[in-house]
């Protein structure tokens, strides 16, 4: 079984694959941690409980919750903070009831005075190592609203080590998923975003390790939060040695009214333990993405092409036809028409929100166009921004009272841009109406849903509980997105905030592909590509190959090299296919049925990091294997050789470029390079395939 109850100590626990989860009722019912780490026997997990119970500091914080609470000695991070109709704060646990079923555990709690169930539910499976967590709250009274003024989705509590480091990413637009790994300080670090999407400042997830780990060795905690609004996760490490953290949604100072009857439920806050280092922690993250949470895993990612690089406002139909036939050229799959096809959009200040043709661009429609790039041989499609309104524009100017704003404030416009208020039940529908007029009126295979403008003046006139619009604004949007799919069950989707601004295991529940950074540059894209994969797969990772110089960085890169970075993810084209020579879009059209090859490997293989500038990817039934290498810069054409990982060493593995055949031994022993494969200036792309 997965999951074992132990009444008489009762006490739980989990089993995954490679890995055990433990958690016990004290004598104030109060759920506590026991441990998570490397399997146990039920036995063992008693001995340990009875262990750590001696252990518990009575005169001081307890610690070690799976929700922690406010009340008694409680000092540490508070998962959960109340406020009852008479002011009390605080949560006294009294156990209500558990129930297993395939892999679920839900264990009921109430508070011992007031009417406020509380639920901690788990999810394990068998073919996973994660653990999924989330809450519910119910108000099971007929007396007054509770105030809710925190609700994390879990606690999770770390065996004492000597020398915890925390890993995360940190960024900016341009500049997102930049890996950052030191010391866990003592007392509290917290990473969060107040912005109402997930954000670029860093990403709702965190690993802590015991300060030792390497890519392929030692002790690796890490968990990931399924939301894509704003969110906090708070890491401690105390004065006695435990470390941990806890996360949910929101920020600090929301307020969430609890009525009578009604259930708060929380998003999953998923975590992951691995023995086997950094790698293996991205890889069970991968594995666990790809089967458990993409919504179509097994969807060819094709490749796009998209123009905005190319033309941003200043295009019309005649171009666009022009661009689709270069990029059918280059072996193109999916065309897609970027910003500025419809209403008054001929610039940034005006026409968002008038979701119909522009009719100077397109006098008869996009119908042509369409018509057009299917004969051509690919797939259409479109990109739109349906949570954000131009005040210059129709819908507001019938809607003002649609958009995020509060009396006696003025409405802050960022990229002269206001916020729709999803929230409301209203603009969520006419949101889903639109867009389901428009894919399904114009054949539309592929949508890009993108979200440049954070929350301001967030508030909801008329409510006696603005502060839901956090919640709700994100749940329509899912709420949307899951419909769109299930009406049109071909469209692919691709989320997009500004570039890498709303990644998270909420919105890849419900999109294909994610928009990894505005920021093309190639070498920049290294470590973009490199902090996105801690977690994330390749499958879902957007990479386009645009012009050069590039027109965020003004650097100059090889096609070579801006394509072999591009291959890594889910490849597409975003340069100015006008400007390049004929000798470019050959080696573009070569680079793409090279990359179509080796896709089904890069995006459904197992993933190694071979060092921050070679990533190596092995099939599933290891008879494949794909090798990404860069350097920046073709100054010393020699370099240290990549030793592979993964290969059978008896195995013989031949290079589908040049037919020679090499031994795994030899690969996993000396590596590419130094003889056995040429290192060609500024990157390389290797192929093998085993031959016996």
């Amino acid at each position: 079984m997965s999951i074992v109850f132990d009444a008489r100590d009762r006490l739980w626990l989990l089993r995954t694959p490679a890995t055990s989860y433990v958690l016990r009722l004290d004598e104030d019912d109060a759920p506590r941690h026991v441990h998570w780490g490397a399997s146990l026997t039920l036995d063992q997990a008693r001995q340990l409980a009875e262990v750590r119970a001696a252990l518990a500091d009575t005169e001081s914080d307890p610690g070690g919750e799976e929700l922690a609470v406010e009340g008694g000695l409680r000092y540490g991070v508070p998962s959960l903070i109340v406020q009852y109709g008479d002011a009390t704060h605080g949560v006294e646990w009294r156990f209500l009831s558990q129930r297993i079923d395939e892999g679920r555990l839900e264990i009921v709690f109430t508070d011992r005075r007031y009417p406020l169930e509380i639920t901690l539910h788990y999810r394990v499976r068998e073919d996973s190592d994660a653990i999924e967590r989330h809450v519910t709250l119910r108000h099971t009274g007929q007396g007054p609203s509770i105030e809710i003024l925190r609700l994390d989705s879990a606690a999770w509590t770390l065996p004492p080590r000597p020398g915890y480091r925390l890993s995360h990413v940190v960024g900016e637009w341009g500049k997102e998923f930049q890996l950052q790994r030191g010391e866990l300080a003592r007392g509290e670090t917290t990473l969060t975003s107040r912005t109402g999407i997930t954000g670029h400042a860093t990403n709702p997830w965190l690993m802590i390790d015991a300060g030792e780990a390497t890519e392929e060795h030692g002790e690796v905690w890490s968990a990931a939060l399924a939301w894509s609004g704003s969110w906090r996760i708070t890491a401690f490490r105390d004065r006695r040695g435990w470390a941990g953290w806890s996360g949910g949604f929101g920020h600090e100072g929301l307020t969430w009214r609890l009525a009578p009857g009604d259930v708060l439920e929380t998003p999953a806050f998923t975590g992951l333990y691995s023995a086997g280092g950094f790698g293996a922690t991205s890889r069970g993250w991968h594995d666990h993405v790809r089967k458990h949470v993409l919504p179509a895993p097994d969807r060819v990612r094709p490749v796009v092409y998209n123009a905005w690089e190319a033309t941003e406002f200043d295009y019309d139909e005649a171009l666009q036809l022009d661009l689709a036939a270069r990029a059918a050229r280059v072996g193109v799959e999916t065309f897609v028409l970027d910003d500025a096809w419809f209403g008054a959009r001929t610039h940034d200040a005006a026409g968002l929100g008038d979701w119909w043709p522009n009719p100077g661009r397109f006098p008869k429609g996009l119908g042509p166009l369409i018509g057009e790039v299917r004969r051509l041989g690919m797939d259409f499609g479109i990109w739109v921004e349906p949570e954000a309104v131009n005040p210059d524009s129709d819908l507001y100017r019938r809607h003002p009272d649609w958009v995020l704003h509060t009396p006696g404030r003025r409405r802050t416009e960022s990229r002269n841009q206001l916020v729709l208020n999803l929230a409301r039940t209203d603009v969520a529908e006419w949101t889903h109406a639109w867009l389901d007029a428009l894919v399904g009126e114009n054949e539309i295979s592929f949508l890009k849903w993108d979200m440049n403008r954070p929350f301001s003046e967030a508030g909801w006139p008329g409510r006696d509980d603005p502060d839901r619009l956090w919640i709700d604004h994100v749940r329509n949007v899912y709420a949307i997105i899951d419909r769109l799919r299930a009406d049109h069950p071909g469209l692919f989707i691709e989320g997009c905030a500004g570039g890498g601004g709303r990644v998270d295991l909420g919105m890849l529940a419900r999109v294909d592909q994610m928009w990894t950074s505005d920021n093309t540059d190639a070498a920049e894209r290294v470590a973009i590509q490199h902090g996105y994969g801690q977690i994330y797969p390749a499958c879902t990772m957007g990479a386009w190959v645009t012009d050069s110089p590039n027109s965020v960085t003004a650097r100059t890169h090889w096609i070579r090299y801006r394509f072999h970075v591009s291959m890594a993810g889910a490849l597409g084209v975003g340069g100015d296919l006008r400007t390049w020579s004929e000798d470019d879009l050959a080696w573009a059209a070569a680079f793409v049925e090279q990359y179509k090859r080796a896709r089904p490997v890069i995006h459904g293989g197992t993933q190694y990091r071979l060092g921050t500038e070679a990533t190596q990817y092995v099939s599933t039934d290891g008879r494949e294997v794909v090798v990404l290498m860069y350097q920046p810069s073709a100054l010393g054409r020699t370099r240290a050789p990549v030793r592979l990982t993964g290969l059978d060493p008896a195995g013989r593995y031949r290079d589908q470029a040049t037919g020679d055949v090499h031994h795994g031994a030899v690969l996993l022993a000396h590596g590419i390079g130094a003889g056995l494969m040429p290192f060609d200036g500024t990157s390389e792309f290797v192929h093998l395939t085993r031959v016996d």
